[in-house]
């Protein structure tokens, strides 16, 4: 018996239950009543969880990320990190990598070492068929799924759309007469399908051309996404403009459009250091870490304390225009 059954035996919300573990005033007496003659009933005794963060808990939350090397996911345990510290929590973090195994094996060493809460850093932790893992996790304590979209009870899902920023790139450069342009991504999380249909949906809207040979997956570095392009560039391949799903990605391409003297638009995504460091500066999508991070954990706070939250939250992007797009900045590749 957890607070999930406690809530569907009571005919509440999990956040009502939540409330009257914790002493919230926002729940009427009768209701309060049937809840705790539930919990009576079922021989209940609270988790550290639903005590709200109380003398019983261990102040401390799980991060799982696949790869704290990646410049976006560092970034973002960092930002969670210091907003945790500031109320006063703990963090354990654990690298996962993206096999399957790997992630499940450690969400459940973080559920060993009772965590109050664990927050899943990306898109990488929403699987294709089967997220059990997941599911279970929540059942014992809230989970938090930083840009990724999982519908689950008790997963708070904080996200950019990062669809929508797909396709007003994509009508930008349209806007500035592109009407090849070149996609170039590395992986297919949740994230990864987002932008790739924004893109593809941007292409049809605008009337852009989108052969095949337009969208093409690199590896997730400057040399190899380099190669990539110059292979393109050297087999005819014909583009205008070019879209990345990544920073790195987009500077890969950039070097081997520059070794052919070549200066084309070139958009990438996330704004990261890389952007900005780019020789010329990379034009990006600011994916809003900024904003995410802090958001998911007033919204995990919240959820602890009982407060009535949204489990999903989408956040705009921006883009950060530099020396790589401009109304100025175009060319043509001639096949």
């Amino acid at each position: 018996m957890n607070i999930y059954d406690i809530a569907k035996r009571s005919g509440v919300s999990i956040a009502t239950v939540s409330r009257v573990l914790n002493g919230g005033k926002n729940v009427s007496a009768k209701t309060k009543e049937k809840v705790l003659a539930v919990m009576k009933e079922e021989g209940y005794t609270p988790n550290i969880f639903a005590r709200g963060l109380g003398l019983n808990s261990i102040k401390m939350v799980g991060i799982l990320c696949t790869d704290v090397s990646d410049i976006y996911y560092a970034k973002a345990v960092s930002l969670v990190e210091s907003c945790l510290r500031a109320h006063g929590l703990d963090v354990l973090l654990c690298c996962t990598g993206n096999q399957l195994e790997n992630k499940k094996k450690y969400l459940k060493l973080l559920l060993q070492k009772r965590v109050d809460a664990v927050v899943l850093i990306g898109s990488a932790f929403k699987e294709d068929t089967d997220n059990s893992h997941i599911e279970e996790a929540a059942k014992q304590v809230p989970v938090v799924i930083i840009n990724g979209l999982v519908d689950l009870p008790g997963v708070i899902c904080v996200l950019c759309d990062d669809k929508n920023a797909m396709m007003k790139n994509t009508s930008l450069l349209h806007s500035c007469g592109c009407e090849r342009i070149l996609y170039l991504y590395d992986i297919l999380t949740y994230s990864g399908r987002q932008k790739l249909n924004g893109f593809r949906e941007g292409c049809l809207a605008f009337g852009c051309e989108h052969p095949e040979n337009l969208t093409i997956k690199v590896p997730k570095n400057i040399e190899g996404t380099r190669e990539k392009v110059r292979s393109l560039l050297q087999d005819g391949v014909r583009f205008d403009a070019v879209i990345a799903s990544e920073d790195i990605i987009a500077i890969g391409a950039q070097k081997a459009l520059a070794e052919q003297n070549l200066s084309l638009p070139i958009i990438g995504f996330n704004n990261s250091v890389f952007a900005q460091s780019a020789t010329p500066a990379l034009t990006s999508v600011d994916s809003m870490l900024d904003t995410l991070c802090p958001t998911a954990v007033n919204l995990l706070m919240d959820f602890i304390q009982g407060k009535p939250i949204s489990n999903r939250v989408m956040i705009s992007s921006r883009l950060v225009e530099r020396d790589t797009f401009s109304t100025e900045t175009r060319g043509n590749v001639e096949k």
